[in-house]
């Protein structure tokens, strides 16, 4: 998605000033012409002048980065009614109306745009406003503003005559298409291109001074976007498209600084024989050294389950940048980054509705580990709720979070280290998507209090009703409050552990142990191995302690599962557990504890 909003390789003007601004002090002894603002009285340069400029500034850019020009290079200066019509030209080229369409739409689906953005007009103004030069690989050629002073036009000319010169020796243009139609690997070789660039004028700026980009260890990028939203356009623009537009610029950029520390320009071949795969491998340079790629990830079919009033827009991947942009928008900006770090993998698809144009969103995440999908689980069920202001019967449960809107129903799912979100469905449609990935149904909504069935063991808030234990029964009565399922304890980082790293370890009463059910949620996974310690009965949406013994594990069993989501299951209990430390089985995904045992 983020990765279509820049094909060319385009030189924004505020970012290029930035950074002559911020090492003005560094480089102003050796390129103070290169460097200094633009005066009021600067004059845009003639031909002449602008040909001798980028002569001179192409055999600098070949001595910093050790690429020998090839071929003579085509440069022409051209106004901004040409660039304006080239940017356009671009972008029909480059992808269609249709697929453009579905850019947006899928943008609007997670969040990252408001409805109606009109996409294509802000990407036209934005490019025309910023581009102060660009090198066209399609045509081998290189333009410059005819507008710009030429103290600005070295700063272009430094960073897109690199782009000349790795297109000479590794047909970028062929090498970042390569990437397809993986989103996300394209936007990282994007960043490789745009971040080398970078570093080149950088060292560019540099020069005379006996230093270069390696000798600066505090140099932050960050610090470069202080002057973009002053601009007309990107100062109304959609944070997410500002990020998406400086992120191959300054991402790739610390991407190429962290690469090249200790060898240089030497490692810039390097990088085009092994590009990095994921975003996430730009964000964190060292998972680029250790060739951590991520998990591949997959989506059923769901063309048929949908019907024919419905057609596929989009799919691709995110990644660790494009999830980042998604928690930015509901999250703050700590967490946001802090959650997305542990991406590894994901898969999207958008579908549309042809009459009414309303839109199904199904994502599957993988994450690095459990706890983390766990916790990914409690933070972005926070989110859903902020992106959807008018909601209707919730339910919450360890792991499964689901509401209905006016769009449509919205679930969240999580199963071991994987989530699947769907946005703009119904719960049949969920359940359906859930038996295609072969996971265990979701919970249904609660029963309606007073269908309870003979053998069911309850406390009641009175405490008429007593726990009848078969096996290992209670010594005495023990009255306590009825325990709804109902709190958002999912949103707690202990919540999801697994169920026997959440035992009480000291004797207590039942009203707290009660109170402390919601930190032992678990779910079904595989089949069981377990015992029974005593004959139980519980129907599913009760919570009681059964027994005497302290539970310390469980195991599920996934089949056979009825329809309303219930199916056979056991537990175990531990004979060293302390008397009166009992702890309320909770309920598991397509699973009961039965008497008699599992069946």
């Amino acid at each position: 998605m983020a990765s279509r909003l820049k094909r060319t390789f385009f030189g924004l003007r505020t970012l290029f000033l930035s950074l002559a601004l911020f090492l003005g002090d560094v480089a102003v002894q050796a390129q103070e012409a290169a460097v200094a603002p633009p005066s009021a009285h600067s004059k845009p340069a003639t031909d002449a002048e602008f040909i001798a400029a980028a002569d001179e500034v192409l055999g600098q850019m070949s001595q910093i980065t050790g690429l020998k020009l090839r071929t003579p290079l085509k440069r022409s200066l051209r106004s901004r009614e040409e660039i304006r019509a080239y940017v356009v030209k671009q972008m029909n080229e480059d992808k269609n109306t249709a697929e453009r369409y579905a850019d947006q739409r899928s943008a609007e689906a997670f969040g990252l745009l408001p409805k109606g953005f009109d996409l294509d007009s802000f990407m036209v103004n934005v490019l025309t406003e910023q581009v102060e030069g660009l090198y066209d690989p399609a045509t081998h050629e290189f333009y410059i503003a005819d507008w710009s002073p030429l103290a600005d036009q070295r700063m272009v000319m430094a960073h897109e005559l690199t782009h000349a010169l790795e297109d000479q020796h590794f047909q970028i243009e062929a090498w970042v298409k390569a990437a397809r139609p993986n989103e996300d690997a394209e936007l990282a070789r994007d960043s490789v291109l745009e971040g080398s660039a970078m570093a080149a004028m950088v060292d560019y700026l540099m020069l005379g001074t006996g230093r270069s980009l390696k000798d600066v260890p505090d140099f932050d990028p960050g610090m470069l976007i202080g002057d973009l939203g002053s601009t007309p356009t990107l100062q109304k623009a959609p944070p997410f498209l500002k990020d998406a537009l400086i992120f191959p610029y300054l991402g790739g950029l610390n991407f190429s600084a962290a690469v090249m520390k200790n060898t240089g320009w030497a490692a810039l071949p390097g990088l085009f024989e092994k590009p990095p795969v994921s975003t996430q491998q730009i964000l964190h340079p060292a998972l680029y050294r250790s060739g951590k790629t991520p998990t591949n990830v997959a989506l059923p079919p769901l063309e048929k389950l949908l019907g024919g009033n419905w057609s596929k827009l989009d799919e691709n991947i995110m990644g660790e940048f494009g999830w980042k942009e998604v928690l930015k928008q509901f999250l703050d900006d700590d967490r946001a980054k802090t959650l997305a770090a542990a991406w590894d993998g994901d898969r999207y698809i958008v579908f549309e509705q042809k009459q009414t144009k309303k839109l199904i969103l199904v994502t599957r995440l993988h994450l690095d580990s459990e706890e983390h999908a766990a916790r990914f689980f409690g933070q972005y069920s926070e989110a859903l709720e902020k992106k959807y202001s008018e909601r209707s019967n919730l339910l919450r449960r360890p792991n499964f979070f689901s509401f209905d809107t006016p769009e449509g129903g919205v679930f969240l799912d999580c199963l071991g280290d994987e989530c699947v979100i769907m946005e703009g469905t119904t719960r049949n449609i969920f359940d359906a998507f859930a038996k295609a990935l072969n996971w265990p149904l979701a919970p249904r909504p609660p029963e309606k209090l007073g269908s309870v069935p003979a053998k069911t063991a309850m406390i009641s808030r009175s405490g008429e009703n007593i726990v009848a234990a078969g096996g290992a029964g209670l010594s005495s009565q023990l009255p306590t409050e009825l325990y709804a399922l109902t709190r958002h304890a999912e949103r707690q980082e202990a919540s999801n552990r697994l169920f026997a790293s959440n035992l009480l370890e000291s004797s207590a009463g039942p009203r707290h142990i009660q109170k402390s059910a919601s930190q032992a949620l678990s779910r079904c996974a595989r089949p069981p191995v377990c015992g029974l310690g005593g004959d139980r009965t519980l129907r599913l949406h009760d919570s009681a302690p059964p027994s005497n013994h302290r539970y310390i594990g469980t195991a599920c069993h996934r089949g056979p599962v009825r329809a309303d989501g219930q199916g056979s299951g056991c537990y175990r209990t531990s004979p060293e557990a302390h008397p009166w430390n009992p702890l309320a089985l909770l309920r598991h995904r397509g699973c009961e504890a039965r008497e008699g045992g599992p069946r």
